[in-house]
């Protein structure tokens, strides 16, 4: 018996790995974020496997019903949103699988950030434009830890991904601007990849009244960069003529 934390995409079903949908389909026990997960990504599970929606439980319902499948030799499909080692709290539930010797795996997915860079149809990482991603949040219920506060992460210039932080977006405007300046550019897209996603590009000086002219106020992805617009850049070393003839020569 094996519990399979998969992750399952930001929004549209086909952006599931084959490795997770067949063991979605394969796995007698499907227990998955409905608030969040597609139905169609667990409408493919055999007809007679049992679905279970976790939206309402805790912890420890979860756990029990992950242990009841253990003691019947069954294995668990836990289904989560995106890729589940990014905010998508397994920590706690392997910790708790842990403790009873239950074997798990973990299958990634695809993050918001990325499927948000496909929207936009944008690199995140540009030569002499930025070579770093953070991926943060902004502090909410939970705190962020020593060091981790946006401002201090902002120093870096990087480009940055703020998740689940749509609501405290003038907050995030203020604490940044000192470090990339009131026209870097910054986009806030909705429920990326969902049929009715949607988003608004603008600079940090203008992006929080676009935004509470558009209404998103929960379910966004925040990007902020120079990556975002920006056209100047060099060509990567990957595709040069130089880097070309290296390859042939070790061939």
């Amino acid at each position: 018996m094996t519990v399979y934390f998969i992750g399952a995409g930001p929004g549209d079903p086909e952006l599931i790995t084959v490795k997770g949908q067949r063991l979605i389909r394969e796995c007698p026990i499907v227990l998955y974020a409905g608030s969040l997960v597609p139905k169609e990504v667990v409408l493919t599970a055999n007809p007679e496997a049992r679905i279970i929606n976790t939206a309402d439980l805790s912890l420890d319902d979860i756990t029990d019903h992950i242990h009841t499948a253990h003691r019947q030799g069954l294995d668990v499909a836990r289904v989560h949103t995106g890729d589940p080692a990014l905010y998508g709290a397994i920590g706690e539930q392997m910790r708790e699988l842990d403790k009873r010797n239950i074997p798990y795996e973990v299958i990634p997915g695809v993050t918001a950030a990325f499927a948000g860079a496909a929207m936009l149809r944008r690199e995140l990482t540009l030569p002499g434009i930025s070579q770093t991603i953070i991926l943060t949040r902004y502090a909410g219920r939970t705190p962020m830890p020593a060091g981790e506060n946006l401002s201090e992460l902002a120093q870096h210039r990087a480009t940055m991904a703020i998740y689940l932080s749509v609501d405290k977006l003038p907050d995030i405007v203020t604490e940044l601007t000192p470090y990339y300046g009131a026209d870097c550019p910054v986009a806030v897209l909705y429920r990326v990849s969902w049929p009715d996603q949607d988003g608004v590009v603008g600079t940090l000086r203008d992006i929080a009244e676009k935004v509470a002219v558009r209404g998103f106020t929960r379910t966004a992805l925040i990007l902020v960069g120079r990556v975002i617009e920006s056209r100047g850049f060099m060509d990567s070393y990957l595709y040069s003529t130089e880097h070309a003839e290296w390859y042939r020569q070790q061939g």
